[in-house]
């Protein structure tokens, strides 16, 4: 079994876990699913606006898909949620993306 059919099979347990979702996203990435991936990302954080690691990712996905504009505002809004929750290292990684996308 690959590991989208895997982590497909533990999210029918629990649709829900953050972690899981996450995981397929960037599983989704990696075949060049990026519709797929963003709808992930985007139901993490509208559930979970603390679950950090997503901004990044979803970010960077949509810098790829050539939506600048939206990528720095998911920069912005991880930066704030990190700062927020005194993740420094995340904090760091989405301020570095965002001044190389930005400056």
């Amino acid at each position: 079994m690959d590991r989208i059919a895997k982590i497909k099979e533990m999210l029918g347990e629990n649709p829900e876990d953050n972690f899981l979702q996450h995981a397929l996203g960037l599983e989704y990435i990696k075949i060049g699913e990026e519709a797929q991936a963003r709808s992930l990302f985007e139901a993490i954080l509208t559930r979970d606006p603390g679950y950090i690691g997503t901004y990044y990712h979803l970010a960077k996905l949509l810098e790829r898909l050539g939506e600048t504009d939206l990528a720095i505002s998911w920069y912005e809004k991880g930066m704030e949620a990190a700062k927020k929750a005194g993740e420094q290292h995340s904090y760091g990684e989405l301020r570095s993306a965002y001044e190389e996308l930005t400056f």
